[in-house]
């Protein structure tokens, strides 16, 4: 009986313990507004649906093109080609494939994909007009950080032989598509993970915890906001 409230004991504490140091690294930003930054010319995104955050960019700009790199020809039945912006999101490929909606949740896929290492998915949506449904923010950023998000989006596609990106199928809507993407899904390194690398590749905010969207979208802060 005394072994057993030692480990029921050990239990409380261990839990107790992660959670505050999660709490912490959730609240606590990587950046603290100390630096400031010029010519903030471009724009980028960030949607939360809940569980997933995406990265928002322009299809084209001055500096970087998306057409050079993707195939609009991918998107099956979809005779829209005006398209103005990309969505792009990692995670569990399992889950992105299987899981359009919370309501398809399955306790086997989600257990794999927080506890297992497990292949990962590339979703990229295309939108003429970026939804008003779907909750999002907006920063601007430098060039030469702007250009490093876009290496860091283009990186995170795995590719064949040739050189060319593997699609995997349809996505959930007409505007958009999977395909394979370059490492592992687990607890440690999930789609907000992710999303949370390439901001700090555009000297964007983050959580020193990364795990959920919300902590994302309330540290979304730039170095040009810095100083204003």
């Amino acid at each position: 009986m005394r072994y057993l409230k030692k480990i029921c004991r050990y239990l409380v504490f261990s839990t107790l313990s992660i959670l505050t140091v999660l709490t912490i690294g959730y609240f606590t930003p990587t950046k603290w507004c100390n630096s400031s930054q010029s010519n903030c010319h471009f724009t980028i995104c960030v949607s939360n649906t809940g569980i997933h955050t995406n990265i928002v960019v322009p299809v084209k700009n001055d500096i970087f093109d998306w057409k050079i790199y993707l195939k609009i020809d991918d998107i099956k039945n979809n005779s829209e080609t005006n398209y103005n912006y990309l969505s792009f999101g990692w995670g569990d490929r399992a889950f992105y494939l299987t899981t359009p909606t919370l309501a398809d949740l399955n306790l086997m896929t989600t257990f794999n994909a927080l506890f297992l290492p497990t292949p990962s998915v590339m979703d990229v949506q295309w939108y003429q007009v970026i939804p008003n449904h779907i909750e999002r923010r907006c920063v601007g950023v430098s060039q030469t950080d702007y250009l490093n998000l876009m290496k860091f989006i283009n990186d995170s596609f795995q590719l064949d032989d040739r050189g060319r990106k593997i699609r995997i199928s349809q996505g959930y809507s007409s505007h958009s598509s999977f395909y394979e993407a370059k490492g592992s899904y687990s607890i440690l390194r999930n789609c907000n993970s992710w999303t949370a690398e390439g901001l700090q590749k555009a000297n964007v905010n983050t959580p020193l915890w990364t795990g959920l969207s919300s902590g994302i979208m309330i540290h979304l802060k730039n170095s040009c906001e810095c100083s204003q």
